[in-house]
């Protein structure tokens, strides 16, 4: 059962529009106006977003690259930047920021907002949905649709409707209106087999689904997903919004191209998406105090690894754990599809030491006397904080931890020219 409100909150979606093809478009003239198609079209590349020119033509996100250039000849194949992404995307956090704590990233190009604390002091929630659109482009020169509503099904459905630089608000007790014509396809979770599903049930909209009582649904399709159908179609999505700094835990993960089999390749990766949780980390004032390391190999074997640890938000430190979980679950021999860090068990950054675990001796060399490694750890705080300034200066690659490794795309490391 999802709990329900007492009184109407305000809920923002906000989405950027066509986000990575928007970026490179911006940064390259020659591209404006043209089919860019942020991706590859190797075996096991697929597109990570398509321009509007592009989706003209029936291209779109997840789909496999061969199949957009067959669809799109003339497409323009762009690899994805990411680095620059989630700087571009910080910022526009940043902005986000400056009208609410209440943030809820998805990615790096759509967050839900809860502003419904934040009216008295900048007004209606279509009033701070205006202002956020216009702070954003005045940042970033990039357009973002937002969706304005009681509930964060309903805003992210209304951040949809009208893309590109869309604001769509619906109203407190319209939600109902607002749905009833949509297809079935924009409920969450109603793929082709469940949809396929209602329909033989006569359900065809939304609407249909209206019709019906909470009893019925549930009778008819089961407890969890009728209950899902009513309280979506309904517009009765009550699910809180939940900051980064709630998270349980905070990742990230690569899946590659082509299976990686070197020693320094992998490492290299594990550097990289340690630094990635890490600032995450710190952005959120949070500590993890258990690190999880993913690994995949093909087909679909995966494998997870995890080890409780003194609290930390410090990339080496989250790296050396995960370098000795990859350890303990690689035999060096299989290929490696997939690789994820993650940080879990969050604590706050200035949480008392009394409910963290005490720091353990590390691997590779003797213990410090505590005092000294107190003074050590605040020294490695600010170096941190000042590499986290001039990133956020000059971008993810103005300075790296050092170590061997090789520029990555989302699909593994790629050569230099």
């Amino acid at each position: 059962m999802w709990p329900v409100a007492s009184a109407p909150r305000t809920i923002l979606h906000a989405d950027m529009d066509a986000f990575y093809a928007a970026v490179e478009q911006r940064d390259r003239p020659e591209l404006r106006g043209k089919p860019v198609i942020i991706g590859g079209y190797g075996p096991r590349q697929v597109v990570s977003t398509a321009s509007y020119e592009a989706r003209k033509f029936g291209v779109h996100s997840a789909m496999p690259g061969r199949r957009a250039r067959q669809l799109c000849p003339e497409g323009i194949f762009v690899t994805p930047r990411m680095e620059v992404y989630a700087a571009i995307s910080g910022q526009i956090h940043e902005v986000f920021e400056q009208f609410t704590d209440q943030v809820e990233p998805l990615s790096l190009d759509e967050a839900f907002l809860d502003v419904t604390g934040s009216r008295a002091l900048f007004g209606d929630g279509r009033t701070i949905a205006e202002r956020i659109r216009r702070d954003v482009l005045e940042r970033t020169e990039l357009c973002v649709s937002v969706g304005v509503a009681t509930s964060k099904y309903v805003a992210k459905v209304a951040s949809d409707v009208d893309k590109p630089d869309g604001l769509v608000v619906v109203e407190p007790g319209t939600e109902r209106e607002f749905l009833a014509d949509l297809p079935l396809s924009r409920l969450w979770g109603v793929g082709p087999t469940t949809c396929a599903t209602l329909e033989r049930a006569g359900l065809r909209s939304i609407k249909d689904v209206q019709s019906r009582s909470r009893e019925q649904l549930v009778e008819g399709f089961g407890s969890n997903l009728g209950e899902h159908l009513f309280v979506l179609a309904n517009g009765l999505d009550e699910r809180p919004v939940i900051s980064e700094r709630a998270a349980k835990s905070i990742g990230h993960e690569m899946t590659f191209a082509e299976d990686l089999c070197e020693v320094d390749d992998i490492k290299g990766i594990l550097l990289q998406l340690a630094e990635m949780v890490g600032r995450r980390l710190r952005r959120a004032e949070q500590r993890a105090t258990v690190i999880r390391l993913k690994l995949r190999h093909p087909p679909f074997e995966t494998k997870s690894r995890q080890k409780k640890v003194a609290a930390t938000a410090d990339d080496l430190e989250l790296y050396r754990v995960a370098t000795a979980l990859l350890e303990s679950a690689w035999d060096m021999r299989k290929p490696v599809r997939l690789l994820g860090v993650t940080g879990a068990d969050l604590v706050s950054a200035d949480a008392p030491a009394a409910i963290v675990k005490p720091k353990q001796q590390s691997l590779f060399v003797a213990e410090e006397p505590a005092a000294e490694l107190s003074a050590n750890q605040q020294q490695r705080d600010k170096l941190l904080q000042a590499m986290d300034a001039i990133r956020d200066r000059h971008g993810e690659d103005a300075v790296r931890h050092a170590g061997k490794r090789r520029a990555t795309n989302p699909w593994g490391p790629q050569d230099q020219e």
